[in-house]
Protein backbone atom coordinates (compact mmCIF):
# COMPACT_ATOMS: atom_id res chain seq x y z
CA UNK A 1 0.00 0.00 0.00
CA UNK A 2 1.13 3.54 -0.68
CA UNK A 3 1.36 6.28 1.91
CA UNK A 4 -1.91 7.80 0.68
CA UNK A 5 -3.71 4.45 0.58
CA UNK A 6 -2.89 3.82 4.24
CA UNK A 7 -4.20 7.24 5.21
CA UNK A 8 -7.36 6.73 3.16
CA UNK A 9 -8.06 3.37 4.81
CA UNK A 10 -7.79 4.90 8.28
CA UNK A 11 -10.00 7.83 7.34
CA UNK A 12 -12.67 5.42 6.08
CA UNK A 13 -12.44 3.52 9.37
CA UNK A 14 -12.93 6.79 11.25
CA UNK A 15 -15.91 7.70 9.08
CA UNK A 16 -17.52 4.36 9.87
CA UNK A 17 -16.94 4.66 13.61
CA UNK A 18 -18.39 8.14 13.82
CA UNK A 19 -21.16 7.49 11.34
CA UNK A 20 -23.65 5.52 13.38
CA UNK A 21 -24.44 2.53 15.58
CA UNK A 22 -22.30 -0.58 15.10
CA UNK A 23 -24.22 -3.22 17.04
CA UNK A 24 -21.44 -5.79 16.82
CA UNK A 25 -18.89 -3.30 18.18
CA UNK A 26 -21.23 -2.45 21.06
CA UNK A 27 -21.64 -6.16 21.79
CA UNK A 28 -17.86 -6.55 21.93
CA UNK A 29 -17.57 -3.60 24.28
CA UNK A 30 -20.18 -5.12 26.58
CA UNK A 31 -18.32 -8.42 26.46
CA UNK A 32 -15.14 -6.56 27.39
CA UNK A 33 -16.88 -4.95 30.37
CA UNK A 34 -18.02 -8.38 31.56
CA UNK A 35 -14.47 -9.69 31.08
CA UNK A 36 -12.79 -6.70 32.80
CA UNK A 37 -14.90 -4.67 35.21
CA UNK A 38 -12.58 -1.66 35.01
CA UNK A 39 -13.41 -1.22 31.32
CA UNK A 40 -16.95 0.11 31.59
CA UNK A 41 -18.96 0.59 28.43
CA UNK A 42 -18.88 4.36 28.95
CA UNK A 43 -15.09 4.46 29.24
CA UNK A 44 -14.63 2.20 26.21
CA UNK A 45 -16.88 4.47 24.18
CA UNK A 46 -14.98 7.52 25.39
CA UNK A 47 -11.63 5.98 24.42
CA UNK A 48 -12.95 5.13 20.96
CA UNK A 49 -14.34 8.65 20.46
CA UNK A 50 -10.94 10.06 21.39
CA UNK A 51 -9.27 7.86 18.78
CA UNK A 52 -11.80 8.78 16.09
CA UNK A 53 -11.74 12.52 16.75
CA UNK A 54 -8.01 12.96 17.40
CA UNK A 55 -6.46 10.26 15.22
CA UNK A 56 -8.71 9.15 12.36
CA UNK A 57 -9.21 12.30 10.28
CA UNK A 58 -7.31 13.09 7.11
CA UNK A 59 -6.13 16.48 8.30
CA UNK A 60 -4.77 15.20 11.60
CA UNK A 61 -3.09 12.20 9.97
CA UNK A 62 -1.37 14.29 7.28
CA UNK A 63 -0.24 16.91 9.81
CA UNK A 64 1.09 14.16 12.04
CA UNK A 65 3.04 12.46 9.24
CA UNK A 66 4.37 15.62 7.60
CA UNK A 67 7.72 15.70 9.52
CA UNK A 68 8.57 12.08 8.67
CA UNK A 69 9.78 10.31 5.49
CA UNK A 70 6.89 8.86 3.48
CA UNK A 71 8.75 7.12 0.68
CA UNK A 72 8.04 3.54 1.82
CA UNK A 73 7.42 1.23 -1.15
CA UNK A 74 3.83 0.27 -1.90
CA UNK A 75 4.49 -3.43 -1.17
CA UNK A 76 5.41 -5.46 0.73
CA UNK A 77 5.49 -4.06 4.30
CA UNK A 78 9.06 -3.07 5.16
CA UNK A 79 9.73 -4.75 8.51
CA UNK A 80 7.89 -6.69 11.20
CA UNK A 81 7.53 -4.79 14.47
CA UNK A 82 6.46 -6.76 17.54
CA UNK A 83 4.04 -4.94 19.81
CA UNK A 84 3.43 -5.89 23.44
CA UNK A 85 0.35 -3.84 24.29
CA UNK A 86 -0.55 -2.49 27.71
CA UNK A 87 -4.02 -3.09 29.12
CA UNK A 88 -4.49 -0.43 31.78
CA UNK A 89 -7.15 1.54 29.85
CA UNK A 90 -9.22 0.72 26.73
CA UNK A 91 -7.40 0.77 23.38
CA UNK A 92 -4.27 2.17 24.99
CA UNK A 93 -2.04 0.35 22.49
CA UNK A 94 -3.85 1.53 19.37
CA UNK A 95 -1.47 4.45 18.84
CA UNK A 96 1.45 2.02 18.44
CA UNK A 97 -0.59 -0.15 16.06
CA UNK A 98 -1.51 2.84 13.89
CA UNK A 99 2.06 4.17 13.94
CA UNK A 100 3.52 0.90 12.69
CA UNK A 101 0.92 0.75 9.91
CA UNK A 102 1.45 4.39 8.88
CA UNK A 103 5.22 3.79 8.71
CA UNK A 104 4.60 0.95 6.25
CA UNK A 105 5.64 -1.88 8.56
CA UNK A 106 3.82 -5.03 9.60
CA UNK A 107 2.58 -5.06 13.21
CA UNK A 108 2.88 -8.38 15.01
CA UNK A 109 0.54 -7.70 17.92
CA UNK A 110 0.33 -9.37 21.30
CA UNK A 111 -2.89 -7.84 22.70
CA UNK A 112 -3.42 -7.38 26.40
CA UNK A 113 -5.53 -10.08 28.04
CA UNK A 114 -7.44 -7.24 29.72
CA UNK A 115 -8.68 -5.83 26.40
CA UNK A 116 -8.81 -8.71 23.89
CA UNK A 117 -11.91 -8.10 21.78
CA UNK A 118 -12.28 -4.61 20.33
CA UNK A 119 -8.87 -4.09 18.71
CA UNK A 120 -9.09 -7.26 16.55
CA UNK A 121 -12.49 -6.09 15.34
CA UNK A 122 -11.13 -2.66 14.38
CA UNK A 123 -8.41 -4.38 12.35
CA UNK A 124 -11.06 -6.49 10.58
CA UNK A 125 -13.08 -3.35 9.88
CA UNK A 126 -10.01 -1.75 8.33
CA UNK A 127 -9.65 -4.73 5.99
CA UNK A 128 -13.28 -4.33 4.99
CA UNK A 129 -12.46 -0.86 3.66
CA UNK A 130 -9.20 -1.95 2.01
CA UNK A 131 -8.35 -5.65 1.84
CA UNK A 132 -4.64 -4.85 1.40
CA UNK A 133 -4.43 -3.74 5.05
CA UNK A 134 -4.72 -7.38 6.18
CA UNK A 135 -1.06 -7.91 5.26
CA UNK A 136 -0.02 -5.29 7.82
CA UNK A 137 -1.43 -6.88 11.00
CA UNK A 138 -0.83 -10.19 12.72
CA UNK A 139 -2.46 -10.94 16.09
CA UNK A 140 -0.42 -13.52 18.01
CA UNK A 141 -0.06 -15.13 21.42
CA UNK A 142 3.74 -15.26 21.18
CA UNK A 143 6.02 -12.90 19.29
CA UNK A 144 8.53 -14.44 16.88
CA UNK A 145 10.52 -13.55 13.75
CA UNK A 146 10.33 -9.79 14.28
CA UNK A 147 12.79 -7.04 13.43
CA UNK A 148 12.03 -4.58 16.23
CA UNK A 149 9.97 -4.32 19.40
CA UNK A 150 7.74 -1.77 21.11
CA UNK A 151 6.74 -3.06 24.55
CA UNK A 152 4.79 -1.34 27.29
CA UNK A 153 4.38 -2.55 30.84
CA UNK A 154 5.22 -2.04 34.49
CA UNK A 155 8.68 -1.31 35.87
CA UNK A 156 8.94 -4.98 36.75
CA UNK A 157 7.90 -6.28 33.33
CA UNK A 158 10.23 -3.76 31.67
CA UNK A 159 13.19 -5.58 33.19
CA UNK A 160 12.04 -8.78 31.51
CA UNK A 161 11.48 -6.92 28.25
CA UNK A 162 15.04 -5.62 28.42
CA UNK A 163 16.35 -9.15 28.93
CA UNK A 164 14.26 -10.70 26.14
CA UNK A 165 14.26 -7.90 23.59
CA UNK A 166 17.35 -5.82 24.37
CA UNK A 167 19.27 -7.11 21.37
CA UNK A 168 16.62 -5.82 18.96
CA UNK A 169 15.90 -2.21 18.07
CA UNK A 170 13.28 -1.35 20.67
CA UNK A 171 11.17 1.07 22.62
CA UNK A 172 10.45 -0.21 26.12
CA UNK A 173 8.11 1.81 28.31
CA UNK A 174 7.79 1.68 32.09
CA UNK A 175 5.46 3.09 34.74
CA UNK A 176 4.77 6.80 34.45
CA UNK A 177 1.98 9.00 35.77
CA UNK A 178 0.59 12.47 35.36
CA UNK A 179 0.98 15.13 38.04
CA UNK A 180 -0.65 18.53 38.60
CA UNK A 181 0.71 21.75 40.08
CA UNK A 182 -1.86 23.87 41.91
CA UNK A 183 -1.56 27.36 43.40
CA UNK A 184 -4.80 27.57 45.42
CA UNK A 185 -6.19 30.17 43.00
CA UNK A 186 -7.91 27.67 40.70
CA UNK A 187 -11.59 28.19 39.93
CA UNK A 188 -14.25 25.59 40.66
CA UNK A 189 -14.45 24.87 36.94
CA UNK A 190 -10.69 24.28 36.73
CA UNK A 191 -10.83 21.92 39.72
CA UNK A 192 -13.68 19.97 38.12
CA UNK A 193 -11.70 19.67 34.91
CA UNK A 194 -8.75 18.50 37.00
CA UNK A 195 -11.14 15.90 38.38
CA UNK A 196 -11.43 14.41 34.90
CA UNK A 197 -7.62 14.18 34.74
CA UNK A 198 -7.72 12.28 38.04
CA UNK A 199 -10.82 10.09 37.68
CA UNK A 200 -11.10 9.27 33.95
CA UNK A 201 -10.70 5.52 33.37
CA UNK A 202 -10.66 5.13 37.18
CA UNK A 203 -7.24 6.78 37.23
CA UNK A 204 -5.57 3.74 35.68
CA UNK A 205 -3.92 5.47 32.71
CA UNK A 206 -0.33 6.67 32.60
CA UNK A 207 -1.69 10.09 31.66
CA UNK A 208 -4.01 10.27 34.67
CA UNK A 209 -2.99 12.67 37.43
CA UNK A 210 -1.93 10.60 40.43
CA UNK A 211 -0.17 13.33 42.42
CA UNK A 212 -0.65 17.00 43.25
CA UNK A 213 2.00 19.59 44.08
CA UNK A 214 0.42 22.26 46.27
CA UNK A 215 1.76 25.32 48.16
CA UNK A 216 2.18 25.08 51.91
CA UNK A 217 -1.03 26.01 53.67
CA UNK A 218 -3.14 24.83 50.71
CA UNK A 219 -6.87 24.58 51.48
CA UNK A 220 -8.08 21.18 50.26
CA UNK A 221 -11.79 21.87 50.89
CA UNK A 222 -12.58 23.44 47.45
CA UNK A 223 -10.78 20.57 45.74
CA UNK A 224 -12.64 17.91 47.70
CA UNK A 225 -15.92 19.70 47.04
CA UNK A 226 -15.26 19.76 43.30
CA UNK A 227 -14.36 16.06 43.38
CA UNK A 228 -17.80 15.23 44.78
CA UNK A 229 -18.89 14.90 41.16
CA UNK A 230 -17.20 11.48 41.15
CA UNK A 231 -18.74 10.16 44.36
CA UNK A 232 -20.82 7.76 42.25
CA UNK A 233 -17.61 5.71 41.90
CA UNK A 234 -18.60 4.26 45.27
CA UNK A 235 -21.19 2.29 43.28
CA UNK A 236 -18.41 0.54 41.37
CA UNK A 237 -17.42 -2.56 43.33
CA UNK A 238 -13.74 -2.60 42.38
CA UNK A 239 -13.29 1.09 43.16
CA UNK A 240 -15.17 0.82 46.46
CA UNK A 241 -13.13 -2.19 47.55
CA UNK A 242 -9.90 -0.26 46.99
CA UNK A 243 -11.26 2.83 48.73
CA UNK A 244 -12.47 0.86 51.75
CA UNK A 245 -9.24 -1.11 52.06
CA UNK A 246 -6.99 1.96 52.00
CA UNK A 247 -9.34 3.93 54.25
CA UNK A 248 -9.24 1.16 56.86
CA UNK A 249 -5.46 0.74 56.56
CA UNK A 250 -4.75 4.43 57.01
CA UNK A 251 -7.19 4.69 59.89
CA UNK A 252 -5.67 1.72 61.72
CA UNK A 253 -2.16 3.10 61.19
CA UNK A 254 -3.35 6.54 62.37
CA UNK A 255 -1.91 8.20 59.26
CA UNK A 256 -3.33 11.63 58.37
CA UNK A 257 -5.38 11.90 55.18
CA UNK A 258 -8.24 13.77 53.54
CA UNK A 259 -11.23 12.17 51.86
CA UNK A 260 -14.66 13.04 50.50
CA UNK A 261 -16.12 9.57 49.99
CA UNK A 262 -14.85 9.49 46.41
CA UNK A 263 -11.08 9.55 46.86
CA UNK A 264 -8.39 9.56 49.55
CA UNK A 265 -5.71 12.28 49.57
CA UNK A 266 -2.53 11.85 51.56
CA UNK A 267 0.94 13.31 51.62
CA UNK A 268 3.65 11.22 49.97
CA UNK A 269 6.90 11.75 48.04
CA UNK A 270 5.84 9.00 45.60
CA UNK A 271 4.34 9.70 42.18
CA UNK A 272 2.09 6.69 41.50
CA UNK A 273 -0.82 6.53 43.93
CA UNK A 274 -2.99 3.54 44.78
CA UNK A 275 -6.41 3.08 43.18
CA UNK A 276 -9.02 5.44 44.73
CA UNK A 277 -6.14 7.52 46.07
CA UNK A 278 -4.30 10.70 45.20
CA UNK A 279 -0.94 11.77 46.64
CA UNK A 280 0.15 15.33 47.30
CA UNK A 281 3.40 17.08 48.18
CA UNK A 282 3.98 20.64 49.33
CA UNK A 283 6.24 23.11 47.55
CA UNK A 284 7.69 26.39 48.82
CA UNK A 285 7.51 28.39 45.59
CA UNK A 286 7.16 27.70 41.85
CA UNK A 287 10.92 27.37 41.43
CA UNK A 288 10.90 24.70 44.12
CA UNK A 289 7.92 22.99 42.39
CA UNK A 290 9.86 22.92 39.12
CA UNK A 291 12.85 21.37 40.88
CA UNK A 292 10.64 18.66 42.35
CA UNK A 293 9.23 17.89 38.91
CA UNK A 294 12.66 17.68 37.31
CA UNK A 295 13.83 15.39 40.10
CA UNK A 296 11.10 12.88 39.15
CA UNK A 297 11.26 13.47 35.40
CA UNK A 298 11.62 9.77 34.58
CA UNK A 299 8.47 8.92 36.53
CA UNK A 300 6.25 11.70 35.16
CA UNK A 301 4.26 11.32 31.94
CA UNK A 302 2.88 14.86 31.86
CA UNK A 303 2.25 17.92 34.01
CA UNK A 304 -1.15 19.60 34.36
CA UNK A 305 -1.19 23.28 35.38
CA UNK A 306 -2.52 26.65 34.39
CA UNK A 307 -0.98 27.68 31.05
CA UNK A 308 2.20 29.69 31.55
CA UNK A 309 2.51 28.87 35.24
CA UNK A 310 5.69 26.83 34.86
CA UNK A 311 8.76 27.06 32.68
CA UNK A 312 8.20 23.62 31.18
CA UNK A 313 5.60 21.92 28.94
CA UNK A 314 2.18 21.51 30.59
CA UNK A 315 -1.36 20.47 29.75
CA UNK A 316 -4.38 22.57 30.67
CA UNK A 317 -6.84 21.22 33.24
CA UNK A 318 -9.05 18.55 31.72
CA UNK A 319 -6.69 17.78 28.83
CA UNK A 320 -4.58 14.97 30.29
CA UNK A 321 -6.66 12.19 28.75
CA UNK A 322 -7.12 13.93 25.41
CA UNK A 323 -3.78 13.24 23.70
CA UNK A 324 -3.02 14.25 20.13
CA UNK A 325 -1.23 11.94 17.72
CA UNK A 326 2.12 13.54 18.52
CA UNK A 327 1.73 13.32 22.31
CA UNK A 328 4.12 10.39 22.51
CA UNK A 329 4.22 8.18 25.58
CA UNK A 330 7.36 8.75 27.67
CA UNK A 331 8.35 11.53 25.25
CA UNK A 332 9.83 8.96 22.82
CA UNK A 333 9.07 9.78 19.17
CA UNK A 334 7.65 6.48 17.98
CA UNK A 335 7.34 7.55 14.34
CA UNK A 336 10.95 8.71 14.23
CA UNK A 337 11.99 5.29 15.52
CA UNK A 338 9.82 3.55 12.92
CA UNK A 339 10.92 5.68 9.96
CA UNK A 340 14.66 5.83 10.71
CA UNK A 341 15.58 2.25 9.90
CA UNK A 342 14.72 0.78 13.32
CA UNK A 343 18.38 0.84 14.22
CA UNK A 344 18.51 2.57 17.59
CA UNK A 345 17.32 0.83 20.77
CA UNK A 346 15.45 3.16 23.14
CA UNK A 347 14.24 2.55 26.70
Amino acid sequence: MTHNQRITALVRLGDHLRGGEDEYLTALQKRTEFHNGWFTLAFQQRALRQVVDSFLTEGRLRDFLAPYPNDAPAAPPLRTVGLVLAGNIPLVGLHDVLSVFLAGHRAQIKPSTKDPYVLPYLIKLLARFDAATADYFDLVEHLRDFDAIIATGSNNSARYFEAYFGKYPHIIRRNRNGVAVLTGEETTDELRRLGDDVFAYFGLGCRNVSKLYVPRGYDFDPLLEAFHDWKHYQNHVKWKNNFDYNFALLTLNKEPFYHNGAIILRESPEIASHIAGLYFEYYDDLENATQLLRRHEKDIQLVVARPGLLDLPTFAFGQAQQPALDDYADGVDTMSFLTSGLSTPQS
